[in-house]
Order: C-alpha cells, then structure tokens, then sequence
C-alpha cells in the first residue's frame, strides 16, 4: 500500500430527454469525515441538494506544538541529502512555513536546492516550484510506490533520501529504499490526532449502520483507520463493514485512501482523477444511476430520490420504515413481494400485525392510498 501519498477528493431507468437535476443529490444523505478543506466538501455537496452529516474522524495538529517537525528538519539541514521525495503540494508548504516560523527557512530551501527532487504529482510539483525549487522526476501515476521505484532504477546505495511524509506512514516504501542501500531521513509536516467534538463520529457511525446513509466520503486514509478504531471501541465494527458493503457507498478521492476499506472487504468509488471535483461528479453520477427510482403508476408519476418521494412533482412526507418498504415495492416496479419478504427487510421478525401497521402507515401517507395494492395470500405490489 502507498499510504506516503496525501488525502487523495445511477436508475431503475432514466426519463428520455428530462435535464439533469439542478440539485442531483437531493433527498439523499452524505457523511463527510474530512477536516482540511470539509467546508468547500461540504458546501459544494449541499449545493447539489444533500444532506450532510459531517464527522471529522481527525485533524491536522497544529504547526506550533510539532517540535518533532523542527527536529526532524533540523537533522535533514544537517544530512544534506543526495535526494528528496515531495509526496503532497500541502506537506512542502507547510514544511517551508514551519521552517520560516523557527527561522531556519533559509537554510532547509538552500539543503534541498542542492538535492535532487522527485514530487509524487502535479500539486506537490507546483508547490516545489512556488518554493524557487526544481524537480527532476514526477510519479507517471500519483504514487509513492512509483516514485521508489524511480529512484531504485537510478541507484541509491551510499546515497541519503529525505522522505516528505503525509500523517500516515507506508513503512514498505521506507524499508524499500532501506534495503537498497540508503540512508533514510523521513519528515512529516503533519500529522493527525483526535478532533474536537469526538462524539460526532461514533453518530455518524450509528447512521451507517442503521441505514440511515447514502454515502460516505473519504479524503485520507488515516481517516479510514480512526473509523475502524473507533468503530471497534462502540462494539459495532462488523456491522460497520457489513452496512458499507451492502447499503451504505463508499466514495473516496484516490486509491491510497481507498486501499484501508480495500483491505477490509468494502469497494469504495473513486474517480478517474484524484481529486475533490471527480469525486463529488462520481457521487451525483452513481446515485442518480443506482439508486433513484422512477415508475409510472395509476397513481400518478413517482419519483424516489434517497429520502425524497414525488408523486406527479409534489413532495410527500414518509417515516423511515414505510419509506423503506415503498423503495423496495418500486425497485419490484410493479412485481409482488411476499410479506415474509418483507417482514425480513423490515426486521419485524415474522410479525403480521407489524407489517400490516406499516404497510397502513405508508398508505395513510400517500395521495393515493390505492397505490400499495394488496394481493390476496401472497403479498403486495405497486399499482402500475
């Protein structure tokens, strides 16, 4: 896994000739767990009509209390390395910035003047270069992998490599260069610890567990990670996977940060581009091709977007149980599901009079109570 790298960023049918939504994400509910940057996230998904539920899973410390920053800086000024790896646009500048606050900005620009840089990707190039400094090799794929292999092609026995850090460390890439014979300085210009307001994320993860969340958004792999410990600490890790495997889309912003969910089963969306952009377009793109549902009744035209029901363009108000149990008679679009069927997706255990209230529930609800039809000692449908 190359975790060196940074924070990375749908139908039962589709109306011939409708124009695409003004707000694509109406009536569904994302979680954001970003820090950096969540308010451009989050302002750019409710735009689009989401509700957002945003749970930092974790922060970037402060510059001011990372002595060790300054520590590690200190001995790479010293080292005077042969060459360096830039891994994120974010990590250069801060880097720099921290240097100037302590006065020894001057001379970590003058250490990696004289080294040979490699930058993992456009963003961290453009810092470099903002920085007066020069690169010499770029990753053809955004990766640090990529980048150690370039420099392992040249040869770097004898030779001392300053690493760039991102807050989560991929030591296989570290222990690579290692073995091959140099001498690795790394720095890390941030890194992560718990955010304020900690009981923000354990709702969120109570929202995906109950089904009570259409996607969530990753921007970093250590945000992943705090999820999971977090998740094993409330008891609730294997419900956790099993609702992002099954009712919940993942959806980050490059393939470091999806490799965690990777290794735990769950196949996350990413965009072709790694970046924020892509990543909202691939959301809207895949939630209007999956899971907004349309079907032309006797009732009138419906329209089932996430949490948010039209009938003939008025919206309709549904609790959660029978709006759960109207998504599944329309995915059927029409075909009858048996009430054991049903009861099973409602978790009402087999429970008649259970099924019968909601079933009353959502009629009671509808325009046209008509529109749920009950077939006689089978089940029931929706009236096309």
């Amino acid at each position: 896994m190359n975790a060196l790298a940074p924070a990375e960023t749908p139908q039962l049918e589709e109306v011939p000739g409708q124009e695409a939504s003004d707000s694509p994400l109406e009536g569904f509910r994302i979680g954001v767990t970003s820090h950096r940057r969540s308010r451009d996230l989050i302002e750019a998904l409710e735009r689009r009509g989401a509700e957002v539920l945003h749970a930092p899973a974790l922060k970037i410390a402060p510059v001011q209390e990372d002595i060790r920053l300054i520590e590690d800086t200190r001995a790479i000024i010293a080292a005077r390395p042969d060459l360096c790896i830039a891994t994120t646009a974010y990590g250069m500048r801060r880097w720099c910035e921290a240097a100037d606050s302590f006065g020894i900005g001057e001379e970590l620009l003058e250490t990696l003047g004289a080294c040979r840089m490699f930058v993992r990707g456009p963003k961290a190039r453009g810092a470099v270069r903002a920085a007066g400094l020069a690169d010499v090799g770029i990753s053809s794929d955004e990766t640090t992998a990529t980048l150690v292999d370039m420099l392992l092609a040249e040869g770097v026995r004898g030779k001392t490599v300053a690493v760039q850090l991102h807050g989560y460390t991929d030591v296989r890439q570290l222990e690579r260069l290692r073995m091959s014979g140099a001498t690795v300085l790394t720095v890390t210009p941030y890194r992560w610890v718990k955010p304020d307001g900690e009981d923000r994320l354990p709702r969120l993860i109570e929202a995906a567990c109950s089904g009570n969340l259409d996607v969530l958004t990753f921007t970093s792999a250590p945000a992943v990670d705090a999820m999971w410990s977090t998740a094993h600490e409330m008891g609730v890790y294997k419900q956790l996977i099993e609702s992002l495997k099954t009712t919940v889309t993942t959806a980050v912003v490059g393939p470091v940060t999806a490799q965690p969910l990777l290794d735990a089963g769950v196949t996350p969306l990413i965009p072709e581009r790694f970046r924020m952009g892509a990543l909202i377009r691939l959301v809207c793109e895949h939630l209007a091709l999956n899971h907004v549902r349309r079907l032309d009744t006797r009732s009138g035209n419906i329209e089932l977007r996430g949490r948010s029901l039209r009938i003939d363009g008025q919206p309709v108000e549904l609790a959660p149980a029978p709006l759960l149990l109207l998504r599944a008679l329309l995915g059927a679009g029409g075909a009858v599901l048996s009430r054991e069927s049903l009861s099973d997706l409602l978790e009402l255990r087999g429970s008649v009079h259970a099924l019968d209230m909601t079933v009353s529930r959502l009629r009671s609800s509808l325009p046209d109570g008509r529109l749920v039809e009950t077939v006689v000692k089978r089940g029931y449908r929706i009236r096309v």
